[in-house]
């Protein structure tokens, strides 16, 4: 048995091996296809596993062939959203709803090769922690798809210090650990490795099959490339300043007052050592929007710290992760948000 399996925690006994997750909208025509390849491949590695299968508000009759897909096999779940909330919602409802301890995301489209699975539990069995899919030979229109997934790569590459060839690659692997508290919002599914090096997690990457599409078509355009530049601004606060906020608003803040300040002795200097008066110039009105602009900042600065103390503090989250411990006493998330409950109880009664 592949090493992730082995010397598992306590758990439930129908503890699963594999959970491959898929998130599906309108690829009616690959799906049949794309589960018999998946299940012939899981069978060949002797695992246990569990496919789901995430309908993502799909119009074009995917939810009754993943209905009849998981009539056939029990181990073949289907999530059916309400209405279309994007790839990052379907991912994130796999990563809550996953049993296994190993966990592979790949799209439905049928472009992904199972195939290459086996290769990514190898690089989990050397002692990564994710494994994300390198499509070097890429069977996608090159001006359109190619070029600027090129470019968001090599930037995404240089602005977090994650080097990937390929962040866009639905085809990765997770143990269950990394990804587990990760909480996902907008279209930031590419960007679960950078969430995962925040963590401490050991990451490589291995080349990956990639077919050209039999059916439907592309749900991404050009209009990709704004998207990856606005989610990257806000992964980059996240990782530097998510903790410490007052430090970009303050520092706008600071820069402003300093241009106020210079703009005011300038106003001054013109008013007395040259004669011109203040209607004349608008550096009057320079110096009252500066400052304005600085107080906001700086204020803005004190309320995002105010609100930080609340998240981290309300949920008992800390600035920091733990890999492992060496002669601590061995205690549970649960054993220990019960025994907070309990003290908080504890105090509650002795008010009263």
């Amino acid at each position: 048995m592949p090493e992730p399996f082995k010397n598992r925690v306590t758990g439930p006994e129908n503890i699963t091996d594999l959970s491959i997750i898929v998130p599906v909208f309108n690829e009616a025509q690959a799906l049949e296809g794309l589960s018999q390849e998946v299940r012939r491949e899981l069978t060949r590695l002797g695992l246990t596993w569990e496919i789901i299968f995430i309908d993502d508000g799909s119009s074009d009759g995917s939810g009754l062939i993943l209905d009849h897909l998981a009539d056939e096999d029990r181990r073949v779940k289907v999530i059916h959203f309400r209405r279309n909330f994007g790839q990052t919602a379907a991912m994130m409802a796999g990563f809550d709803h996953a049993a296994g301890d190993v966990i592979i995301p790949l799209d439905g489209d049928g472009q992904n090769d199972p195939g290459d699975i086996s290769n990514m539990l190898d690089s989990l069995n050397a002692g990564f922690d994710v494994v994300s899919g390198w499509r070097k030979d890429r069977q996608d229109h090159y001006i359109h798809r190619n070029v600027p997934s090129i470019l968001a790569n090599k930037l995404i590459s240089f602005v977090s210090g994650v080097r990937l060839h390929d962040f866009g690659c639905s085809l990765k692997a997770y143990k269950r650990q990394v990804v587990e508290g990760i909480r996902l919002y907008g279209e930031m599914h590419r960007f679960l490795p950078v969430y995962a090096s925040w963590h401490g997690a050991r990451i490589t990457e291995v080349v990956v099959n990639h077919h050209a599409r039999k059916s439907g078509s592309s749900k991404y355009g050009l209009e990709r490339v704004i998207k990856v530049l606005l989610d990257l601004l806000v992964v980059k606060f996240l990782d530097q300043w998510s903790s410490k906020p007052m430090y970009v608003f303050g520092g706008c803040g600071v820069f402003s007052l300093a241009v106020s300040l210079c703009t005011a002795c300038w106003m001054f200097w013109l008013k007395f050592f040259v004669g011109e008066p203040f209607i004349l110039t608008p550096l009057p009105l320079i110096v009252v929007m500066t400052f304005m602009i600085a107080m906001m900042c700086i204020l803005l600065g004190l309320l995002a710290e105010m609100i930080t103390r609340t998240f981290y503090e309300s949920q008992g989250k800390t600035v920091y992760a733990i890999r492992s411990t060496r002669n601590f006493p061995e205690i549970t998330i649960s054993a220990a948000e019960d025994r907070l409950h309990g003290e908080q109880g504890s105090a509650a009664l002795g008010r009263w």
